[in-house]
């Protein structure tokens, strides 16, 4: 038996993905990997095998830097690191414009690629990346059933019942207050964007498979077997109420290396420590970092702080009994940490919640601000706005998260004991081994 999993060239994205995969290769089965350059070695270290599928322009290994980019995708990384700084409206708008190019590369040349690595792989499941939509293009067009992985937030996933339309948030946390008319505004460039895309697919779906009907609206497709890397617990019963047949699989935790210098600055103190990370990308906001770094020493806070792409410059002056590094390992980090401060990406998140660790979510971007919405809901974690929050803030929000009420703490390590039971993946196995049952 095998299973082959397809991924975009980002290691955020593949991550999750080879979690799953993991226990089919724990039941002795094949899994291979299809993915960029940039993450042959990561799927190596899970014992996959490799295949190249080059699904963007773009790649991430696990920290990204626009100098390390083809032509063409630097610019538009610092297009995308310029507008974080002007502010949430402006950078949805400016990755709504951008998303041609982003979600759906070559899609006809990069479908036949798909089709033809399942011909010279023939796995039995395949499992892919629901953001790569030229790889679900090629296997809508062939007729190839597929699981199809949302990973993030499951906004990511817009419902036309609700009236969703694609890259626009349909809520927001408490720090934000767009106006009604830069919502509309931005509203209306997202509806154009999405019926471009639209027409995109349904131009590459009439060369791949003329019989098949065009789509209505392309973000709104989804596989056969639709997967949320996310836990059903924080989706709401209205939203729950228009979803498609759907599995919550809670969350899709990868097992890290033990690392002798990270144990033993976990097992050194006694003393409660703040993880911090805004992942691969938007770590090159260190001017909100420095905020986060001089919140913690000035609130005396032990901290882990992946520094990532803005260097180890922007942290200033850090106590001895710190640990820092470009990058660190967030998964064994988070299994010890007392709270954490995050950019609200979808891992950074459902990992926090598998270890019933409260956050501070500063989000800048897609989905983030869902996330981050949905955490505050519910209590288990204060958002803020990266731009305008000031230190005095974050030193309340990590306060509250590090002194949360005695029940919200224990519903938020009963939903944690929850999510690392598994309860979600092995309901994935059953449903799928039930779908194989009935061919």
């Amino acid at each position: 038996m095998t299973l082959l999993i397809i991924s975009p060239d980002y290691a955020s994205h593949l991550y999750p993905l080879a979690a799953l995969g993991t226990s089919w290769l724990e039941a002795e089965e094949r899994v291979v990997v299809a993915s960029g350059k940039a993450t042959a070695a990561i799927v190596e270290s899970f014992g996959f095998e490799h295949v190249h599928l080059q699904l963007s322009r773009g790649s991430n290994p696990g920290v990204i830097r626009a100098e390390e980019q083809p032509e063409g995708e630097d610019d538009a990384l610092r297009g995308f690191f310029a507008a974080t700084r002007l502010g949430m409206v402006q950078t949805l708008a400016f990755q709504a414009e951008a998303r041609m190019n982003d979600l759906m590369w070559e899609p006809v040349k990069t479908a036949r690629a798909v089709q033809r690595i399942i011909e010279d792989v023939a796995p039995q499941t395949i499992i892919v990346d629901h953001l790569a939509f030229s790889a679900r293009l090629g296997m809508v067009a062939a007729g190839i059933e597929h699981i199809d992985v949302v990973l993030g937030h499951p906004t990511a996933l817009p419902l036309p019942a609700a009236a969703e339309v694609y890259g626009l948030p349909p809520t927001w946390p408490a720090a934000f207050s767009p106006e009604d008319q830069e919502i509309e505004e931005l509203r209306n460039l997202c509806t154009r964007v999405s019926e471009s895309f639209t027409s995109e697919w349904n131009s590459a779906l009439a060369q791949l498979a003329p019989e098949l009907p065009p789509s209505p609206d392309a973000f709104a497709e989804h596989g056969d077997v639709l997967v949320f890397n996310y836990p059903g617990e924080l989706v709401g019963e209205e939203r729950a109420g228009h979803l498609p047949p759907h599995i919550f699989i809670g969350s899709s935790v990868r097992t890290e290396s033990a690392e002798a210098h990270i144990e033993e600055w976990i097992s050194e103190s006694d003393e409660p420590f703040v993880y911090v990370s805004f992942g691969s990308f938007l770590s090159v906001r260190g001017d909100v970092l420095n905020k986060v770094v001089t919140a913690l020493k000035e609130s005396n806070i032990r901290a882990a702080v992946a520094y990532g792409s803005a260097g180890a410059e922007s942290l200033g002056d850090v106590p001895e009994n710190w640990l820092v590094g470009e990058f660190l390992p967030q998964v064994t980090l988070l299994g010890s940490a007392a709270a954490a401060v995050t950019h609200g990406g979808n891992n950074s998140v459902t990992e926090s919640l598998t270890f019933g660790v409260p956050t501070v979510v500063l989000p800048f971007s897609t989905d983030q601000f869902a996330g981050a919405a949905a955490l505050e809901d519910i209590g288990f974690g204060a958002a803020l706005a990266p731009n305008t929050a000031t230190v005095q803030e974050l030193r309340l929000a990590l306060g509250a998260m590090l002194s949360l009420p005695q029940d919200t703490r224990d519903e938020l390590h009963s939903l944690g004991r929850s999510l690392r039971e598994g309860a979600g993946r092995s309901q994935l196995r059953a449903a799928l081994a039930k779908a194989t049952a009935g061919k």
